[in-house]
């Protein structure tokens, strides 16, 4: 039977991969789309990695003008700064060579001219007057570089005679400053100063640009004033620009042209006989027409750059050609893997039919052509399955996820576009083309009945119960996921609800998703200011009447939401765990009000407060309770804990519970069975457990007209007695309820027939301290 069971599984996983390769035949992605997109992209970079190269080549550029501009600019204001500096000294000279009368002798003259110009580095100075005479320092081949005859007929010099000081050049050798010398309010003479052709190289000479900056002073007419040591690059500009066809470097050239007219600076791009890129800067002195012209290599800072540019042109060029190697490797390892490759994307590995993913893409294909409101999407989770697991084994729990699918599967209306898909662990994840919740609910009551059946199959005979949610699609256009996201919460609102139903989405949902965050955000600060207040319920002894004892109780008045009821944020509180925080807060408050208690001298009675299931997840927990009664000192047998019945799941938890109430008696706890009677109590737990008191459930006397619901309530009520329990009845409302269980021998009584809960301070004033 089992292997007719498998090869049927093996036919319908293989019907379902059929169906996934016909449903997404499609490539993941469109081969030529996706290699012309990649070709584009990789042009792209390299078109850019071009585009940038030129613009970093274009912005060297302007940064090596730039640069050169603020050299020339300098070096322009040294050598102007120099030459004013020479004729300041000459003047200086002058003026003190006015005081020398014509009729002192020549060697005095000549002697004070000699030590004037070794300390201002004149070759040489000479004194010439009106008439004639003249009279010079010594220089090294002992004549001046022109005769005093010829400095005469000079422009400059003569000029100097009507009182003008002037800069001049002699032949390109030299070049030599005149200044008028003044005696009897009048100019008696000139005096020159000549610099040699060497002094002058040394001023226009500069260290910038690793010495491969040459320059020179031209006047406006090109004429050579001070030629630099290599002076063969500037004799060539005229027959290069004489020959330049480059509209753009004529066009540079006569604005050059232009600009030294009009005694402005500027720089100049050429193209040099040996094919050598350069840069020509002409900066004006303000000293009579003369330029500064200075040459360097127009690459002289982008060499460098030039080689790092290169290696990144070879970098990227090596990478896109191994890049599109690997994509070609890539695309022929998809192609060769496709089919492969849709089936992990979209098959579920443990049913053999739709995971997730490929129930998204079916329903965005279906919603396309959708009519509102015709279908709906169920969400399925096995209850208890890890149980299951845990029972036998894992193998055998997919064997039986693998026959759910089937089961669901067989249910489908395939025509009609319906399907299935796990979604993740024993969630199972339903597309049906229905709208109606009375049909939805019937479709899966009809699922879950043949699921259980376990026809044809080894499988164990479980009786499977299934958690369900679901959402009406009424937008064909909502995303798929939003709507899974809905039938989730649908199914999550369905709690602890045993009962084969199914809920179904709505907005009120989210209003209570959303009342829920409020109330989780709320929390701790309601806890520090102490917005949760203690309440305490009195329990009245049948056989005294007196206050026994009392049970703590939790209200919640916030200042701004106003009172919270315990339904709306303890289930809330209990779910997402804490709850254990709000119980030691409860737990403290009454230490707290029975140590007040004991100073004022008021009576001490047993409060029992509620211990919730989740503290049973840490196996020291009362070790925190023991530590906070200790501190405030409370005696034993005053503080009760009070257990429900849903504590208890199996064997290892009963056995835990046990041992929990034995720990719970040492440290000096009272230990109570609460709401006995509401769910699935058992006798047995009476046996089980070393409670000291039982509280019987509200349930029991709502109907107390029938002599057998007496009869039950008086032998759980004898059973307590014979096993030494205290019996507490709660929710008791009437007289008639109160007589009857005096008549039974019932301990004590909870309910509104005395007392609703009250405030704690109440409670004090009513029941404490106005006790005879």
């Amino acid at each position: 039977m089992l292997d007719c069971y498998k090869y049927g599984v093996y036919l319908e996983m293989k019907k379902t991969k059929d169906s996934i390769s016909d449903d997404y035949e499609k490539p993941l992605f469109r081969r030529g789309w996706y290699i012309g997109f990649l070709s584009l992209v990789l042009v792209s970079v390299f078109a850019l990695s071009i585009l940038n190269a030129a613009k970093l080549q274009i912005e060297l550029d302007r940064s090596t003008q730039g640069y050169l501009t603020d050299v020339t600019s300098q070096l322009s204001r040294d050598i102007r700064d120099a030459i004013n500096n020479k004729i300041t000294n000459l003047v200086m000279t002058a003026d003190s060579f006015s005081q020398f009368t014509e009729k002192q002798d020549t060697d005095t003259m000549s002697g004070f001219l000699n030590r004037a110009a070794q300390i201002l580095e004149f070759k040489p100075l000479i004194f010439f007057d009106r008439e004639g005479f003249s009279v010079s320092s010594q220089t090294d081949d002992g004549e001046p570089p022109v005769s005093p005859e010829d400095f005469l007929k000079l422009p400059s010099v003569r000029a100097s005679f009507q009182g003008s000081i002037q800069a001049s050049y002699i032949g390109g050798k030299s070049i030599f400053y005149s200044v008028p010398v003044y005696r009897d309010n009048g100019v008696d003479g000139v005096l020159v100063g000549v610099r040699s052709k060497e002094n002058m190289q040394s001023l226009i000479s500069s260290k910038s640009f690793s010495g491969q900056m040459l320059s020179c002073i031209v006047d406006s007419q090109g004429q050579v004033i001070i030629s630099p040591t290599d002076l063969k690059p500037f004799l060539q500009l005229g027959d290069i620009f004489k020959q330049e066809k480059n509209e753009k470097i004529i066009t540079d050239i006569q604005k050059m042209q232009r600009d030294m007219t009009e005694n402005r600076s500027g720089v100049l791009k050429f193209t040099a006989t040996t094919k050598e890129e350069l840069l020509l800067s002409y900066n004006a002195l303000n000293i009579n027409d003369w330029f500064l012209l200075t040459i360097i290599p127009a690459d002289i800072i982008s060499t460098g750059t030039n080689q790092y540019i290169l290696q990144s042109f070879i970098i990227i060029g090596a990478t896109i050609l191994i890049f599109s190697l690997f994509l070609f490797a890539v695309f022929r390892f998809y192609n060769a893997h496709k089919r492969q490759l849709e089936l992990i994307a979209y098959r579920d590995p443990l049913t053999g039919g739709l995971n997730n993913a490929a129930f998204q893409a079916r329903y965005r294909e279906l919603s396309k052509n959708m009519t509102p409101c015709t279908y709906s999407i169920v969400l399925l989770n096995v209850r208890g399955f890890k149980m299951v697991n845990e029972q036998f084994g894992i193998r055998i729990g997919n064997q039986i996820l693998s026959y759910i699918y089937k089961v669901l599967k067989q249910h489908l209306r395939e025509e009609q576009d319906e399907f299935a898909a796990r979604g993740e662990s024993d969630h199972f994840f339903l597309c049906l083309k229905e709208y109606s919740p009375g049909a939805i609910q019937y479709r899966l009551n009809d699922m879950i009945h043949d699921i259980n059946n376990f026809h044809d199959t080894e499988l164990p005979d479980l009786s499977l119960s299934f958690k369900q949610g679901a959402c009406l699609a009424d937008d064909p256009y909502q995303e798929i996921t939003l709507l899974q996201d809905h039938a989730r919460i649908a199914l999550q609102s369905c709690g602890t609800d045993l009962c084969h139903s199914c809920c179904f989405y709505d907005e009120s949902l989210i209003r209570t998703l959303k009342i829920e965050q409020e109330l989780n955000a709320l929390f701790e600060d309601s806890i520090e200011n102490r917005y949760f207040q203690i309440y305490l319920q009195p329990k009245i002894g049948l056989r005294s009447g007196r206050l026994e004892g009392a049970e703590a109780l939790v209200r919640w008045n916030h200042p701004q939401k106003g009172i919270i009821y315990p339904s709306d944020f303890i289930p809330l509180f209990e779910n997402n765990g804490k709850i254990c925080r709000l119980d030691l807060y409860v737990f403290t408050e009454v230490c707290a009000a029975i140590d007040r208690w004991r100073q004022e001298g008021l009576p001490l009675i047993p409060v029992s407060v509620n211990l919730s299931r989740q503290h049973f997840r840490n196996p020291n927990f009362l070790d925190t309770f023991a530590g906070i009664a200790s501190s405030f000192k409370i005696p034993d047998k005053i503080l009760e804990f009070e257990l429900t019945e849903s504590i208890f799941f199996d064997n290892q938890q009963i056995k835990t519970v046990r041992e929990t109430i034995q720990e719970m008696h040492r440290m000096g706890f009272l230990c109570s069975l609460d709401d006995f009677g509401s769910g699935f109590s058992s006798l047995g737990l009476l046996k089980e457990f070393d409670v000291d008191t039982l509280k019987l459930d509200r349930s029991f006397f709502l109907n107390m007209s029938g002599q057998k619901a007496k009869d039950v309530i008086s032998c759980l009520i004898d059973l307590s007695r014979h096993l030494k329990v205290k019996t507490v009845a709660e929710g008791i409302e009437s007289t008639e309820q109160v007589d009857f269980l005096r008549s039974m021998g019932c301990d004590m009584i909870q309910g509104y027939v005395f007392s609703a809960p009250i405030p704690l301070n109440e409670f004090e004033k009513r029941y404490l301290q106005d006790q005879p």
